[in-house]
């Protein structure tokens, strides 16, 4: 599948992660956490050069990132040298807002391992790090040369972090394509071996379309992908970016902003309902305690990337399978929702 983007494009391939390595420049350096590379240190070539940080969000820091360029440095890494993220999520933004950096920029070469990684975050080129203030406020628009999704790896992962990146499945079907939620339900286990394949498949589709008509997200098309993420990103940085995982934090955020839109008039009745019935049935959480402090909650949203003048957005349902930037949404109403959850 080919990506296009301002400066040529890149390809995604569906193949073996022993084919994905084989396929990359001999002189790669690999960025990985500890949790992959105790599972999958042997997959790499016995002389291959290998970052390891610790796993979690607790990574995408500005303190990781420093360091990981001196290593890089250290190691005499030039600018032909690639850099491989292979990893979940917090690899693919960490190791991809390395790569830009580094001598103004290296080649990046893509392997997620992860549900959430796969159809999400490591197709479309944003990078970074995220500050105390608040999650991904440094960064980058730096396209991959390649992604190689593997679903073999899929098949390590534990029962929540599987159902930590469905959070993300689930949200390209209430914003894109209602099928993929029916398809989603029908599908007996997805952790049987190829019955995930084709639900990631659809959901790099769905996001091609997205990122190569807004790569920039100046349009408001790409901010549609951002349904449950303010009140999702909130929820991360008030329960310290650990303790709640990405896609739990966008779960309990879709349900929220779902509501959203019923209050304002956007969304079907009984959306919420629907987002909350759905998301609970993956085991997905679709609340939390931190929905209590509302102030802070407030506070912290607007510094989300899509506020401005003090004014709160949202990227907001208003049907299963459609949704809609609204870029003014009052603050008194996101309030209300809030007190009454």
């Amino acid at each position: 599948m080919t990506i296009r983007h301002s400066a040529g494009s890149y390809e995604v391939d569906f193949c073996s992660l022993g084919e994905a390595i084989s396929r990359l420049p001999a002189d790669s350096i690999y960025l990985t956490d500890e949790n992959v590379e105790a599972l999958y240190r042997k997959a790499l070539p016995p002389s291959a050069q290998v970052l390891t940080v610790p796993a979690g969000e607790a990574s995408k820091s500005i303190g990781q990132w420093a360091e990981l360029q001196s290593r890089l440095a250290q190691w005499k890494a030039g600018r032909k040298t690639s850099l491989v993220a292979f990893g979940g999520g917090v690899i693919g933004d960490l190791a991809g807002f390395v790569a830009a950096t580094y001598m103004r920029g290296v080649p990046l070469y893509q392997i997620p391992t992860t549900v959430l990684a796969q159809v999400d975050s490591s197709v479309g080129g944003k990078v970074g790090i995220d500050l105390p203030e608040g999650k991904n406020l440094v960064g980058a628009f730096y396209p991959p040369r390649t992604v190689a999704i593997c679903t073999e790896t899929l098949a390590t992962l534990s029962d929540r972090e599987f159902s930590n990146g469905m959070a993300e499945v689930w949200k390209y079907g209430f914003i894109l394509d209602s099928a993929l939620c029916d398809s989603i339900r029908q599908t007996g286990s997805l952790r049987e071996p190829g019955a995930i394949d084709p639900i990631v498949r659809r959901c790099i589709e769905l996001k091609k379309q997205v990122v190569e008509e807004d790569e920039f997200e100046t349009k408001g098309e790409r901010a549609k992908l951002n349904f449950g993420h303010t009140v999702g990103h909130a929820v991360e940085k008030l329960t310290g970016y650990g303790p709640v995982l990405h896609g739990e934090a966008i779960s309990i955020g879709m349900v929220v902003e779902a509501q959203i839109g019923e209050a304002i008039g956007l969304s079907e009745p009984g959306m919420r309902a629907t987002v909350e019935e759905s998301l609970r049935s993956q085991g997905l959480p679709t609340t939390s305690v931190v929905l209590r402090d509302v102030d802070m909650l407030i506070e912290t949203m607007l510094l989300d990337k899509k506020a401005s003048g003090g004014r709160l957005a949202f990227s907001l349902l208003t049907s299963i399978g459609a949704c809609k930037l609204v870029e003014d949404v009052p603050i008194s109403d996101v309030r209300g929702v809030l007190e009454r959850l």
